[in-house]
């Protein structure tokens, strides 16, 4: 007979297995789409009510089964949802209805999402090719106040007339935005193993300036090659534009958000740091004349945080040097974004990103895209502003990552 050590002993055994076999199963989701909220600036639709938003994105991984995430982070008062689909994306807003699958939330056809909080949705049967477009669409029944959103989507998000048209291939369309709408992450279950790359950044990762609709951003030029390289990798661009390594603006802080954005996320294996041209730039400028002035040291103080915060979950730093910005937003609002000594700073980040050992490896973004012969980044590379790429150097950039820094 056995005994009742035993006994408990077999018990005990039998409930870690169990454990060990849901957590194999919760971390067989990985992002593959991701867009950081915050909340509105500037111009932006006061509210919705009675009406579906159709978003599309462009996911980086594929898999057999998909769900999403929403969030109300910035919000003050619940926001209901009261249906939602998501499906293979078409030509515009063509979707054919039978490919359109119902989301659920718990069981539930509706979700509350309330003040604060975000929400998953329940896994759907539906197979995802790497770098398809999903339609996914939100039906918001009452009025409902835009608190969270992801400012600059560059991808088209159309707004129906009067009703709730989750499930049909019909769209009537009254308006169009390119900014996203609480939604802020889509996972897959792939069939093999996967793991994730967060790129992590301002709007030169969010991808300011490039193309609309286009999916011309320096990430998705890196997930398109990890791809063709028959990498399982996932690509998450958690750009913000706008963003600061120390200071809250255009959404929280880097420091504030690192643990949503980045050690939050399932399977992630590298994040990529891009970040404190803002914290450069801003103060003393017209939309911030009484801004905090930021020292390199400063900044390298936020880059230290991030690196032993990173590093606890065993995720792998890289870091992205700063890219040139010499009479960056001259003329505008932001007029004085550019001064000497603001370049002083910019060099001595770089110097010890490049320098210090502190990343486990660096991008030298700066080299891919300045003028050699001054601190400015190259003509056939710049937007205009002398501050964001064009599409030719988001293209430049991707390409320039090595991908054995992934391995």
């Amino acid at each position: 007979m056995f005994s009742k050590r035993a006994v408990l002993v077999a018990a005990l055994i039998a409930a870690l297995g169990v454990l060990a076999t849901h957590s194999a199963l919760a971390q067989s989701w990985v992002g593959t789409w991701t867009a950081s909220p915050q909340p509105p600036r500037g111009v932006m639709p006061a509210s919705f009510s009675n009406q579906t938003i159709r978003q599309i994105v462009r996911v980086s991984i594929g898999g057999s089964k998909v769900r999403i995430r929403l969030s109300n982070e910035f919000g003050s008062k619940p926001v209901l949802i009261g249906a939602a689909s998501i499906g293979p994306a078409g030509k515009g807003t063509e979707i054919a209805a039978s490919s359109l699958r119902p989301l659920t939330f718990g069981g539930a056809k509706k979700v509350t999402l309330l003040p604060g909080a975000p929400a998953l949705s329940d896994p759907v049967e539906l197979n995802v090719a790497p770098l398809s477009d999903l339609a996914i669409n939100l039906y918001l029944p009452a009025a409902t106040e835009l608190a969270t959103v992801h400012q600059v989507g560059l991808q088209t998000a159309d707004v129906s007339a009067p009703g709730d048209f989750t499930a049909s291939a019909e769209f009537p369309v009254v308006d169009r935005f390119t900014h996203r709408f609480f939604l802020t992450g889509v996972l897959v279950e792939p069939s093999a193993a996967a793991r994730a790359i967060v790129t992590f950044g301002d709007s030169i990762t969010d991808g300011t300036n490039s193309t609309v609709n286009a999916n011309g951003r320096w990430p998705d030029i890196l997930a398109r090659r990890l791809k063709d390289a028959g990498a399982t990798v996932a690509v998450l661009n958690q750009g913000i534009s706008g963003n600061r390594v120390l200071s809250d603006g255009a959404g929280v802080s880097g420091l504030a958000r690192f643990e949503r954005d980045v050690l939050s996320q399932p399977a992630v294996s590298h994040v990529v740091i891009l970040l404190g041209i803002n914290d450069i730039g801003w103060p003393g400028t017209a939309l911030e004349p009484n801004g905090i002035i930021r020292s390199a040291d400063d900044i390298v103080a936020g880059y230290k945080q991030m690196i032993d915060r990173a590093r606890v979950r065993s995720i792998k730093v890289v870091g992205a040097t700063l890219t040139p910005f010499e009479n960056a937003l001259a003329g505008r609002p932001n007029q004085g974004y550019f001064t000497l000594d603001k370049e002083v700073r910019r060099l001595a980040v770089n110097h010890w990103i490049r320098t210090s050992g502190a990343f486990d490896t660096i991008i030298d973004f700066d080299r891919v895209i300045a003028d050699p012969s001054r601190s400015a980044i190259a003509a056939r590379y710049d937007s205009g502003d002398h501050l964001h790429p064009n599409d030719a150097g988001y293209r430049a950039m991707g390409e320039a990552v090595d991908l054995k820094l992934f391995q």
